[in-house]
Formats: structure tokens, C-alpha cells, sequence
């Protein structure tokens, strides 16, 4: 068992191609911030080798607009690491717009469609309440 937890959740109402896109980005924001939580490399029976995946499972909520706000402030208050995708993102193309999306709203105003953090399981489980495992 881990003392860390991931978790990765979205707005439940997005289209499937949404949810997929905004997990995919907010899991490598985990393993960009936290190399340690990459494990080792793959290889199949053969010998052929496969890139190293996150070491640990990824628990995927899903939840409504107002769930995902709560969660955002309460990892912030809980002084959590997190990640971020805010709705205008679907818009752009690359990470500088990405960002500029981001640093254009107040942090109470970002649109929230995805969060995810890493942290100390008690704190991702307090912080995350509420939302449920997306189905």
C-alpha cells in the first residue's frame, strides 16, 4: 500500500473525448512533478521494453462543476499540489495558450473540468470528497 494517493477527477458531463483528454494531460502533470512515482521499465517476455508507467494506481472521479470547485479549494487549503484544466483550455492548441488560459481567470474563476493531485492519501481523500469513482 502507498502512503501517497493519485486522483484524477473530471466533470461528469463532458463528452468521452473530453474526459479522456483531460485525464491523459492531468496524469502527466503527476509524473512530470513527481519522477519518483514512475516505476521501472517494461518487458515483455521477448525482450522487448515498454516505457515505465506511474508506479501506483490513479483513482478517477467524476463529479459536476460545483463538486470539482470544492475539490480545487480544499487541496489548495490543504496545501496539496495540484493540477488544473480549465474548460477554455479545449479551445487552444498548445501549452502556451494553455497557460495564458489559466492565468487569465482568478482562481476561484478558472471553469474547472478536470483537477488532480498527489499527496498524502488522508489529505486527496478530504480534499476529494464527494465525488465519485467515474464509471
Amino acid at each position: 500500500m502507498h502512503d501517497t494517493k493519485i486522483s484524477i477527477a473530471v466533470r461528469e458531463d463532458l463528452a468521452t473525448w473530453q474526459k479522456l483528454n483531460v485525464v491523459a494531460f492531468l496524469a502527466s502533470a503527476i509524473a512530470a512533478r513527481y519522477p519518483d512515482a514512475i516505476g521501472e521499465t517494461y518487458r515483455d517476455a521477448d525482450g522487448q521494453t515498454y516505457l515505465p508507467i506511474l508506479g501506483q494506481p490513479v483513482l478517477i472521479l467524476a463529479g459536476a462543476a460545483d463538486a470539482l470547485a470544492k475539490a480545487h479549494r480544499r487541496g489548495l487549503e490543504r496545501g496539496l499540489d495540484l493540477a488544473v484544466y480549465s474548460e477554455g483550455m479545449f479551445k487552444t492548441g498548445n501549452d502556451t495558450d494553455n497557460r495564458a488560459v489559466v492565468a487569465d481567470l482568478p482562481t476561484d474563476g478558472l471553469a474547472l473540468v478536470g483537477v488532480a493531485t498527489r499527496g498524502d492519501r488522508k489529505d486527496v481523500d478530504k480534499a476529494f470528497k464527494g465525488l465519485k469513482l467515474h464509471e
